[in-house]
């Protein structure tokens, strides 16, 4: 491998903003544009950056007690108290040597970087599901605001990860990606169509013969760990049947095929064309997953038959695919736990097949669930490693933050950035469990949403709040957070004029945030996604690169599946 370095670096920054710049671009506009009194934008020689207001008011707008809303102030306020209490947000900001001191350390933590190029004997494969590039950026804000900090400097856990790369998401048919063909690109390396798992591009949606045909079938990175002797397990905060999980075992044409039940409703035949419920109890490598802990309980019961929590199953073919998997295993070595309080009394070291199914559907959010019946993603993935971490050969685990995901998709941003916060907690808890030089550490995220962080917020306003600004438009408060689509959120006014939002409204963990375009459910976004990686060969990773690129990355580090292996490469890279 070559390198080439440059000992000149030129920076060329290129500016349309004459005001400011006076030996910038010029354009010949002409005679200005009409003032129009609804256009925010009166001429294009106008700046498009305001000039800074203060906390919570607008230069040339009302104050915020002139407003419809009389909470403003005492956002401001907060803001201002958690700059006090920040150091680094405070009077040492103002200092040359505080940056300065920060990027030269910054800069001896880069030049002190080696790789490691050890065999990565473990993998733990961490899915934010919808986790987009502003998701992060939100929730490192809404952690920091939880601890008393103005929330811009704090970092998430993965954040902080040595390694990092961006993903491209797009599907072969669609611009936009699902969490099905995505699925089926980060696990088994090869991209498809959308709503698709486990197959090549060659199967188009619902064609149950081309899914069924084995020259469609791909596999995933779980099969390829237990070809090579590891031990393999999923983790999800959905059903254990859903899109994600699903494209560690399932080959399907259909991601709604979770049950027979939903192969029939759509019009097909659950005889023809198996449902990923059962690919998962009666398929390879689903059948050898170590660890299985999730939610989606109805989908593996019959209708005939209630759950723990008295709700009837939805498969027609009568069977318990709980019991099938329980008595399936040697005497002695299964384990099915359907809450925390169970899961966390078990002694791992004793348990070789583990089963947790704790929700009929997706589990709890965090901000709903019951601490003692409702196991966190901390609690999941701790016990996932605990139940692997006995095997010699090592293991490769698969972990989703999956009400991410849902939450955007309902526009419900506060539940959406605390999943987030949730996620991070849990590759803490990996971090702590597992060593650097043998365990590989992947963080990503499948696809985007659209939610966007805009504004001229003041610095520690509150990210679920209120802007400190008021609109130079209507001349009306707004959100940070906003969605270009999706449901809910505050109603137009008769008019179309655009409703009026307080602070006491954003305190519900059930309000949905403003949205451009009124549909049934937010869809994702097209943008690329980050990837983190922390351990054995976790350098690969950097830069930028198609999705299917990231298995036979992790392939290659821990020297399973078909593809190029360190092991076989030795010291030659």
């Amino acid at each position: 491998m070559c390198f080439v370095y440059y000992s000149t670096v030129i920076l060329l920054i290129v500016s349309i903003h004459g005001r400011h710049h006076s030996g910038a671009l010029q354009l010949d506009v002409g005679e200005p544009l009409k003032r129009n009194q609804n256009s925010v934008n009166v001429t294009e020689r106008e700046s498009v950056h305001p000039p800074p207001q203060p906390p919570g008011g607008n230069a040339d707008g009302p104050t915020p007690e002139e407003t419809t809303d009389g909470g403003r102030g005492e956002q401001a306020n907060e803001a201002r108290l958690r700059q006090k209490r920040l150091i680094s947000a405070g009077e040492y900001e103002q200092t040359a040597q505080y940056w300065n001191i920060g990027a030269q350390l910054k800069l001896k933590e880069q030049l002190l970087k080696r790789p490691n190029r050890n065999v990565a004997k473990n993998v733990i494969f961490f899915l934010g599901d919808g986790m987009s590039i502003p998701t992060l950026a939100a929730s490192r804000m809404y952690l920091g605001q939880q601890q008393g900090h103005t929330g811009e400097e704090s970092m998430l856990s993965f954040e902080e990860f040595p390694d990092v790369g961006l993903v491209k998401t797009y599907c072969v048919d669609k611009q936009v990606a699902d969490s099905a063909c995505t699925a089926t690109a980060y696990l088994c390396g090869v991209k498809a169509n959308y709503a698709t798992i486990g197959v090549t591009a060659a199967v188009n949606f619902s064609n149950c013969a081309a899914g069924n045909d084995r020259r469609n079938h791909v596999q995933s990175i779980m099969a390829w760990a237990q070809a090579a002797g590891k031990a393999t397990g999923i983790v999800t905060t959905t059903r254990v049947t859903h899109a994600s999980p699903a494209g560690t075992y399932a080959h399907t044409s259909n991601r709604e095929w979770e049950c027979d039940a939903d192969v029939a409703r759509s019009g097909g035949d659950p005889a023809q064309c198996p449902d990923i419920a059962s690919q998962l109890i009666y398929g390879e490598p689903g059948k050898n997953f170590r660890v299985i802990l999730g939610g989606g309980r109805r989908k593996l019961i019959p209708r005939s038959m209630k759950d723990e929590e008295g709700i009837r199953g939805q498969r027609l073919d009568g069977v318990n695919l709980i019991s099938q998997w329980y008595y399936d295993k040697p005497l002695g070595t299964a384990r099915y736990v359907s809450n925390r309080r169970d899961l966390m009394a078990l002694n791992f070291t004793e348990v070789d097949y583990l089963m947790g199914l704790f929700s009929a559907d997706h589990l709890k959010f965090h901000l709903d669930a019951h601490p003692e019946e409702d196991p966190t993603l901390s609690d999941l993935t701790y016990a996932a490693i605990k139940t692997l971490q006995k095997y010699p050969e090592g293991y490769v685990l698969f972990v989703e933050g999956g009400k991410i995901d849902l939450a955007h998709h309902f526009t419900k941003a506060r539940k959406s950035l605390d999943e987030t916060v949730q996620l991070s907690e849990a590759v803490q808890v990996a971090l702590q469990l597992t060593r650097a030089d043998d365990t590989l550490l992947v963080v990503t995220a499948d696809h985007s949403h659209t939610m966007t962080l805009s504004g001229y917020a003041t610095r520690g306003n509150d990210i679920l709040g209120l802007n400190s600004q008021v609109s130079d438009g209507d001349r009306k408060p707004y959100t940070t957070l906003t969605y270009a689509n999706g449901p809910g959120g505050p109603v137009p006014g008769p008019e179309g004029e655009r409703p009026s939002i307080t602070e006491s409204m954003l305190k519900d963990r059930e309000f949905q945030f403003p949205k451009v375009v009124p549909m049934k459910f937010e869809t994702h976004g097209g943008d690329d996604v980050a990837l983190f990686a922390y351990g054995p060969w976790s350098h690969l990773f950097g830069g930028m690169y198609e999705q299917n690129v990231i298995p036979h990355l992790i392939g290659y580090a821990a020297c399973i599946g078909n593809g190029e292996h360190a092991c076989s490469a030795g010291d030659s890279l």
